[in-house]
């Protein structure tokens, strides 16, 4: 399956800034392997994408889904060293916020909020209720499906949430 092909799961997006180190890089992989479209410069985001920003005031609902299937789901790969000035700048699109999670990737294990692209993007699919697509862009890593498993309880709450204070309430249980 291509960045999204069909109606099986949102176009998937990777906004590929070149910050860190480029064999570690979990956006370019999804790209290589057809799991996100590559983008460049930010006005490349289409407009009323879902754009996950650590920063966003909205969380990330699993009513989200319709924007996400109609616009597109994007992953903002950048350093977490420079995330603050990234995301200081007006993005396009719907910017949302993930709720609570822990990292698997060997930089930052089960450290919260701090997810690599493809955790993030994983995290999103399994909140809108792509929990299929979720675990093949993670299959690309051998970390990767751990992300499912040290945050499995969280995940499922957080897809049941039918609004921000539920989610709230739920992220409250884990976190």
């Amino acid at each position: 399956m291509h960045a999204g092909s069909g109606s099986l799961s949102p176009r998937t997006y990777v906004l590929l800034l070149k910050q860190d180190d480029p064999r570690k890089c979990t956006a370019a992989k999804l790209a290589k392997f057809g799991l996100a479209a590559r983008l460049y410069k930010v006005g490349q985001i289409p407009r009323k994408s879902l754009v996950l920003n650590p920063f966003a005031t909205r969380l990330l609902l699993p009513r989200d889904r319709v924007e996400a299937m109609d616009h597109g789901l994007v992953a903002v790969d950048c350093s977490w060293e420079r995330v603050e000035r990234v995301f200081a700048i007006h993005l396009p699109g719907l910017s949302r916020r993930l709720p609570t999670l822990l990292a698997s990737n060997p930089v930052n294990y089960a450290t919260p909020h701090k997810l690599s692209s493809v955790e993030a993007l994983a995290a999103a699919f399994h909140i809108i209720g792509f929990k299929e697509r979720a675990s093949q862009v993670l299959s690309l890593f051998k970390w990767g499906p751990g992300f499912l498993t040290l945050n499995a309880e969280p995940l499922e709450a957080y897809s049941l949430a039918n609004n921000e204070e539920d989610m709230v309430k739920a992220e409250g249980q884990f976190f």
